[in-house]
Formats: C-alpha cells, structure tokens, sequence
C-alpha cells in the first residue's frame, strides 16, 4: 500500500513538472485586479470628454467630420490604460514569480509573449484602420472580440481559466455589435469588471 502511494506521489510530481515546463504559471491574479480598475477609470474619463465635448448628441455622427476631437482624446487615454495595465502586469507577474523561485524569462514565456503578440497586434491595426476610415462604433466591439481571441489562443501556454475570460470578452463583443452606440459600457464591462471579477477569482485560487 504504501509503495502504491509513493508511486501515485511520484506521477504527481512528475505532472506538476510538465505542467510548470509547458506553462507559464507565473501570471498575477492582482494584476487583473489593477487592469481592470484601470479600465474602469479610463471609461469614466472617457465618459466625462464625450460629455463634455458632444453633450447628449450622436456622438457617432460627428465625429466623422471632427477627427481630431474626442476620437484622438479617447485612443491616448486607452493607450495609456494599456501602458498602465502592461507594466503592472509584468511588475506582479515578475514578482509573483520571484516568490515561487522560478524563472521569468524563458522558451514559455516567450512563446506566450509570440501567441499574444500575432493576434493582439492584428486586432489592434484592425481597429486603428478602420477607425482612420471612420467607423468609430465598431472599435469597442472588435476590441472585445480580439481581444477574447488573444486570450483563447494565449490560454494553452499560461493557466487555462484565463479562457474562460477569452469567451466572455467574445460574447460580450459580439452583444456589443447589436448596441453599436454604447461601446463605451461595454468596454468597461469587458476591460474593466471582468477583468477585476477574473483577477479576484484567479488570485483566491492560486495565490492565497
């Protein structure tokens, strides 16, 4: 009996190796928790700057002919969200890391960083283009959607509950489609409160 359990203790050893070879397990469940509150404060500036730019007009409507009004406003206050979100990450991640005595840097993480990079990459050209074309309403929702994408194609490489996040930021975009002129709600769900629901969840069951 008990050379049965010393042998079930070895296979599980042996899996948790692969496991921690295969998969980049470093990945803070707090820096969900800061993107997401992040998000949350760049939707509410962004609210206040369509507000107090268009009032209650279709803002859709105008900012074809207003290019370098709120349009330009709102990607420099996403571009700094990202910033803000990417570095905390990585400053958590690396730390999270440092607790568990493992490397940060290596062939797992970088091909996390690659699956991450082609499709995140991809979608955000996407949007920059058709955004310089003046489809503005489809921006938060293609966001969501590639952004879900990402994570979906990044889940196999880092833990697997972060694909379950990847449908819900589809879905979510997908819905937004449907309610072209309320992106700015919908990217505050998707960026910010599931991100934070995410962080929370991920944090409770691999970091406490």
């Amino acid at each position: 009996m008990e050379d049965k359990q010393n042998y079930q203790d070895d296979l599980h050893h042996i899996r948790d190796i692969m496991e921690r070879s295969s998969r980049f397990l470093s990945l803070s469940g707090l820096s969900g928790v800061m993107a997401g509150s992040y998000a949350l404060a760049g939707a509410v500036l962004a609210y206040f700057v369509i507000h107090d730019k268009y009032g209650t007009m279709s803002v859709s409507a105008r900012w074809s002919s207003d290019f370098f009004g709120p349009p330009m406003e709102l990607m420099l206050i996403a571009f700094v969200v990202l910033v803000l979100a990417l570095s905390t990450g990585l400053w958590l991640s690396m730390r999270r890391a440092r607790r568990l005595g493992v490397k940060f840097f290596g062939p797992t993480a970088n091909r996390l960083l690659i699956n991450l990079a082609i499709p995140l990459g991809t979608g955000g050209l996407f949007v920059a283009m058709i955004t310089y074309q003046g489809y503005y309403g489809l921006a938060a929702p293609l966001m969501l959607i590639f952004y879900g994408l990402t994570l979906l194609n990044a889940s196999k490489y880092t833990l697997p509950d972060i694909r379950s996040l990847g449908i819900a930021e589809i879905i979510l975009g997908l819905l937004n489609t449907l309610y072209i002129g309320y992106g700015l709600y919908f990217w505050a769900v998707g960026f910010g409160a599931l991100h934070i629901i995410y962080g929370l969840a991920m944090y409770q069951k691999y970091e406490r």
